[in-house]
Parts: C-alpha cells; structure tokens; sequence
C-alpha cells in the first residue's frame, strides 16, 4: 500500500530545520504485515528530543529512515500468528519491542530486551527486515515503530492495546515521555511518600518525572531548568520550588530547599553537565537517576570518594524500567483518574507537513510536546 511518511536519509543537517528540511516528508510504499506483525493507521505521533538526537547525529540511527518513536492509532490488518491485538483495536506502541524470551524479559526488566535491542541497532523489526521503501529503495524503521507515517508496520511485541475511548492524540505521550519520565520515578528510583525530589532539565521527560514524583508524595519537590515557561508549567504541575539555570549555583540552591541535597535528584536533560548538577544536588545517601541520553563518547566526572564514602547511588533508567504492557495501562488510569495531568504537555498539534519546523521549535526550547495528527 502507499503512505506518506518522514524520512530521513542523512543525519547531521544544520539548523533552522526549516531551511535544511532533513526529513522528507514523501510517499511511500508499505509493505503487508508478515508473521507476528500487524499494519497500524496512525493517529497521533508525539516530537521527542530523542528523535531530535536522531536527526542532529547526538543518538544516531541506520538511515534512511521513516523517522518518529512514540505514536499511537489503530490496528487494521494483522499478520498470521499475532495474539493480543486484532483489527480496529488501539494501540500504544513500546519503542523497544519485547521477545518476552531473553533473560531481561524474563527478570522483569524488558527495557533491555536483547532482541528488541539488537532488532532497534539495526532500524529493522523484531522478526527482521523492513516493509517500508521510497524513492531511493528500502527504508528503515526507527526504533521498530516508524511513527511519522499515515501508516506502518510493526511487530506484535511493540503493541500495547488501550481502551477505546482514550484520546490517541494524549494516547501517544504513554509510548515514551510518560514511561520514561513517571517510570524513571516509580519503577527505577521507587520514590517513597515525604522524600524530597530534584529535577533537572523540563522537557517532556522531566516534566513527567514532576507529576510521577506528586503520585509518589514526594516533598519537596524541585524542578530546575533555564527556560521561565517550563518553571512556571513544573509549579501548576506540583512542583514546590524552582530553580532557574543561571542565576546563582542551581546545585546550591536544591541543597539550600531540601536541607542538605534531595534524596532523589533526576538527570533528565541528556548532557554530562546536567548530570553533573544532579549529583551536586544529592544529599549523603540518596539517589542520582540519569534519564536522559547524550551522545555515547560523552562522560561525566562524578566523584568516586562521594559514592563510597557517602553511600550515594548513581542509577540509569532506560524506558523509566517500564513492562509497558503493565505500565501503559496503569499510568493511563491515573491520568484518568485526575493524577497524571498528561495532555497538560501538548503544545500544539501540527500536520506531517509541518515537521521540520516543529523540531526548529523544540530544539530552541520553545515547545514540550507537539502531536502529529493523521
């Protein structure tokens, strides 16, 4: 079948994207599900930095490639031997597809599923291979979901049925921001009611990580970041103090609210320097999470006596630690039940066509989450 899809075919273009256009926005062709695969129209497909590092070469992918990780819509075909999900069910997708087989899924931990890890490293699918090709022949698929596309293919263990009735424009934010940000909280970090929280960095990710900390009870609570506009959205989300980048020694600061340093700080802005701040902020034997992803030759100097000597530990959490099947579901329940303000984070909502400048918004700070809507 035809589709039109984003596709990128080099990485690294100069900003303004507007100029640049390194995603081209194209017909393309799709081919049928296979084996334990199904076609999915979609719907709604959120902008993340994540796909930003794709394009700007700080988290580089195979290429070309039908660009876009974190999307929701609506199965319309499956292939032979897919269970769970069938035609005109709606569906969240996990931008790690889980084999449920190696011993990561088996531990409970399939944010590091080996095959899903293997199948994203190389653009294709978990069964293998691609379905998408366009004017240059074969397209890759990123991350196993390729959500800027009117349609895609997918492997069954990228799928995460939801409820009909829930909106798939706020639906898609679950895929990757919500995961990560709110499961960063309650899954990698277990963030206890009356701990105090840090922050740092409040793009989606980070804002997500301030509501996950309010579900947790969490107080106080402190959100740091260089850009007014987040700091005051972190504060109508339930953050209790913030912190501008800037204006004085921002580590200092947390230290200063908190009585000593937070007994969890989040590193959720993907830079060593960030990083760096968020350990500064962590009190003697709490916790620094890493949550965001810099480029992979990058490095943070963290003091070796301070994790011994003061019994700190340095965690990373990929995917907020989530089983998406059991995550989706439940952080969709508390947005429903009033608790997980997500759509809070929509900026704008903007057409495929549109792309290239929505992520000249993004990277200049000046958006949290904007939605392509099929």
């Amino acid at each position: 079948m035809k589709s039109q899809s984003a596709v990128l075919y080099e990485i690294g273009a100069p900003a303004p994207y507007a100029e640049s256009r390194p995603l081209s926005v194209e017909e393309t062709d799709l081919a049928g599900p296979g084996p334990g695969e199904a076609l999915i129209e979609i719907k709604a497909a959120g902008l993340c930095h994540s796909d930003l590092s794709l394009i700007d070469g700080t988290r580089p992918r195979p290429v070309p490639t039908v660009v876009g990780h974190e999307a929701a819509g609506i199965v319309r075909e499956v292939g032979s031997g897919v269970v769970g999900v069938a035609p005109g069910d709606h569906v969240v997708f996990s931008y790690v597809p889980l084999c449920g087989r190696c011993s990561f899924c088996l531990s409970g931990r399939p944010a590091l599923c080996e095959p899903g890890f293997r199948a994203n490293a190389a653009g294709a699918l978990l069964g293998g291979g691609t379905r998408f090709s366009g004017r240059r022949g074969p397209l890759k698929h990123h991350l196993g979901v390729a959500g800027f596309s009117r349609h895609t293919v997918a492997a069954q263990e990228s799928l995460i049925r939801i409820p009909p009735e829930f909106p798939l424009d706020k639906a898609a934010l679950f895929g990757c921001a919500v995961l990560t940000g709110v499961g960063a909280v309650l899954n990698t970090a277990r963030v206890e009611a009356g701990r105090s929280v840090a922050v740092i960095g409040l793009g989606g990710v980070g804002l997500n990580a301030v509501m996950g900390a309010v579900v947790a009870g969490a107080t106080p609570i402190v959100a740091v970041d260089l850009i007014p506009g987040k700091l005051a959205l972190a504060r109508e989300l339930g953050a209790t103090h913030t912190v501008a980048v800037g204006d004085g020694d921002p580590a200092a600061a947390v230290r200063e609210v908190t009585r000593g340093g937070a007994d969890v700080a989040f590193e959720t802005a993907g830079v060593p320097q960030a990083l760096v701040m968020a350990f500064a902020a962590t009190r003697r034997g709490g916790k620094t999470v890493a949550v965001g992803l810099p480029h992979a030759d990058r490095t943070a100097p963290i003091p070796h006596s301070a994790l011994v000597g003061e019994e700190r530990q340095l965690l990373g959490s990929y995917m907020g630690s989530c089983v998406p099947p059991r995550d989706v579901p439940r952080f969709m329940a508390l947005h429903q039940a009033g608790r997980l303000p997500v759509d809070r984070l929509i900026s704008r909502a903007i057409s495929l066509g549109e792309v290239n400048e929505a992520f000249d918004r993004l990277a200049r700070g000046e958006a949290i989450r904007q939605v392509i809507t099929f």
